[in-house]
């Protein structure tokens, strides 16, 4: 099968995107799949035979680590050759077109807010993971949480702030507060009073016009993959500086992670009823992660959905798969295979 994967892009996120993006181009090509490596921003600026690059299997982007701090994407955006504000770089469309299918190894903005998506519809373009609408709910922890609570799924209290409203009304702390849209904890904070509130609520807003303020539940973090209709075993997550930040994400040895996570049967059917209930009030059907915390009462709170979970060597899904046996390259070849027979 020809596949083009697609990295890279314009979100926080980017570094995230080109790990996950370099991992899965080898596993797929494990598995004998002619794979094309791409940074659906950057393009290939050089004249290319699309058929050529398969039988090559090419990387057209190096890979990279993910670094401490986020990326500089003014500075990427100026180093594009054609300098053009377009997302989609020189000949990615002519490469996704040759492929069977495209992987969307991207995290956060158009890669994951369901322009793609849609953009891909439009163009007859297969690729994996949620479609356009569910990607949209999804990506926007706002609309997550109204839908959440209009379908009794278990979410924290909280409120919606938008750049320029007054925060002063809220007064319940701890609290959490996060960008509206982003991912891989980009922006998040805890508050413990209101001097620490309106520092982590000025530097949110510094990455979007709209943020989610909720109160701090107490509890063990845990996330749960979902691969069509099969659920995964529940992953904990312990953070060793007290935080699940970017760092703490990415960085290896800051984090301790444990699957099959220590639970009770009974904490473990919670946790897979609710990831899957999330799944599919969201209309997923696809594959994704739900990240949870699960209180000392065993009440999971969902705190959202992932629908292109990281697949970076420190990554929850592949870990997850692996508990049931699924290696790497397998689950990657599984996502293509659940995306081809899923309609978008």
């Amino acid at each position: 099968m020809k596949i083009a994967v697609l990295t890279g892009g314009l979100s926080t996120e980017r570094d995230v995107a080109i790990s996950s993006g370099s991992k899965i181009a080898g596993a797929l090509r494990s598995k004998g799949h002619n794979v094309v490596l791409v940074d659906v921003f950057m393009g290939y600026e050089q004249g290319c035979e699309v058929e050529k690059l398969f039988e090559e299997n090419r990387d057209l982007i190096e890979s990279a680590d993910v670094a401490e701090v986020i990326p500089d994407i003014a500075a990427i955006k100026e180093s594009r050759e054609d300098k053009s504000d377009c997302f989609l770089g020189k000949n990615v469309i002519e490469i996704c077109r040759a492929a069977d299918i495209a992987f969307f190894a991207l995290h956060g903005g158009e890669g994951e807010n369901g322009q793609l998506q849609a953009t891909f519809d439009i163009l007859g373009i297969k690729y994996t993971g949620a479609d356009y609408l569910s990607a949209a709910l999804a990506m926007d922890k706002g609309i997550t949480k109204a839908l959440f609570e209009q379908h009794n799924v278990l979410t924290a209290k909280g409120r919606i702030f938008k750049k320029g409203e007054n925060t002063d009304s809220w007064n319940t702390f701890p609290c959490v507060i996060k960008p509206c849209s982003g991912g891989s904890s980009v922006g998040i904070a805890k508050a413990e009073n209101k001097a620490q509130f309106n520092e982590a609520v000025s530097d949110a807003f510094s990455f979007e016009d709209e943020i989610v303020v909720e109160q701090f539940i107490t509890g063990r973090e845990f996330s749960v993959g979902v691969l069509g209709d099969e659920v995964l075993p529940p992953i904990e997550i312990i953070p060793t500086t007290g935080f699940y930040d970017y760092k703490s994400k990415y960085q290896a040895g800051l984090t301790i992670e444990v699957c099959p996570a220590d639970i009770t049967e009974e904490q473990d059917k919670i946790l897979r009823d609710s990831a899957y209930k999330a799944f599919k009030v969201l209309r997923l059907n696809a594959y994704a992660r739900i990240d949870f915390i699960l209180d000392e009462n065993n009440n999971a709170y969902c705190l959202e959905a992932n629908t292109l979970p990281g697949m970076t060597p420190t990554s929850l899904l592949p870990q997850e798969a692996a508990a049931v046996g699924m290696d790497y390259p397998t689950l990657c070849e599984k996502i293509v295979e659940i995306s081809l027979n899923t309609k978008h």
